[in-house]
């Protein structure tokens, strides 16, 4: 089975799955050792992490790309990768597709902000044209389809942000269209009550996935009363990011008073990275034991 395949099977049971965000290899392994079935590339977290700058387009095509790969070679467990507007016209978008199922996700995220895009719970997004947000959708589907006839398979997860200037139905009616065209997972982001949230998946067909930003303008709601309304997935894009940074900024305080305040020990933060993996692994050849 192909990681979009496990991602198949995953949507297809009636539960909704918590999907803790990475930002890079080391994140997303620590994912998979605690025993989440998937995992997603926050792009706002992944722009912070690599270049130390806020989610507003910033980061280019490349780059998220190669993060992308660092995270695929680490993991086993699907990845959904953060394709944003998929870096300019129709054509782009097919790249950015063929770029993330060659780089091993399981699944890809197109979205219909205008470019630069922004974080979605962050001022100042807008959205394109209805014309043009179909186009990247249709676009992305097609190349799924070219794909598969090379052997090589993705899930579009359509995306979006119409809720912000334009009102819920708005963005409800390009998510039944995005379905229309053949996505296969679909992402209304930030809708504003528990309400907004029921008549999102009452409304569109197949998988849905919640974004939870603490803080955020979607409610923080538990994983069973997120199921119970409809949603497949429930992505925690910045909790692991503002976790760590928030350890790290304690850890650079306390040192500065020569105190160090409880941490990983030693031993657990090698079998963590994978220390005794390479040197099991490394005794099955015979120059590695003189």
């Amino acid at each position: 089975m192909t990681v979009a395949d496990n991602l198949r099977v995953l949507l297809a049971q009636e539960e909704c799955h918590t999907m803790p965000c990475c930002f890079d290899a080391l994140s997303a392994k620590l994912i998979q050792q605690e025993g989440y079935p998937l995992t997603f590339m926050s792009g706002f977290a992944t722009s912070a992490a690599r270049i130390g700058a806020p989610d507003l387009g910033l980061m280019s095509y490349s780059e998220v790309l190669d993060q992308a790969r660092n995270i695929t070679d680490a993991i086993d467990i699907p990845l959904i990768g953060d394709g944003d507007t998929g870096y300019g016209n129709a054509m782009n978008v097919r790249r950015t597709v063929a770029g993330f199922a060659k780089a091993g996700c399981a699944s890809v995220m197109i979205e219909d902000q205008l470019a630069p895009k922004r974080c979605g719970h962050t001022p100042g997004k807008a959205v394109v044209s209805r014309e043009e947000a179909f186009d990247r959708i249709r676009a992305a589907v097609d190349e799924r389809t070219a794909l598969r006839e090379q052997g090589l398979d993705i899930l579009i997860l359509a995306r979006t942000d119409a809720r912000h200037d334009h009102g819920l139905g708005e963005a409800i009616e390009r998510a039944a269209r995005f379905a229309e065209l053949g996505a296969d997972i679909l992402f209304v982001e930030a809708p504003k009550t528990v309400e907004e949230m029921r008549q999102v998946c009452d409304a569109l067909p197949g998988p849905k996935m919640a974004n939870i930003v603490e803080g955020g303008e979607t409610p923080d709601l538990t994983n069973a009363e997120l199921r119970d309304i409809g949603y497949s997935i429930a992505a925690y894009p910045l909790s692991l990011m503002a976790a760590a940074m928030q350890a790290m900024v304690t850890t650079l305080r306390a040192m500065r008073e020569d105190q160090r305040p409880g941490q990983m020990d030693f031993v657990e933060l090698r079998r963590r990275i994978g220390f005794n993996d390479y040197y099991e692994m490394s005794e099955t050849y015979a120059s590695a034991r003189r």
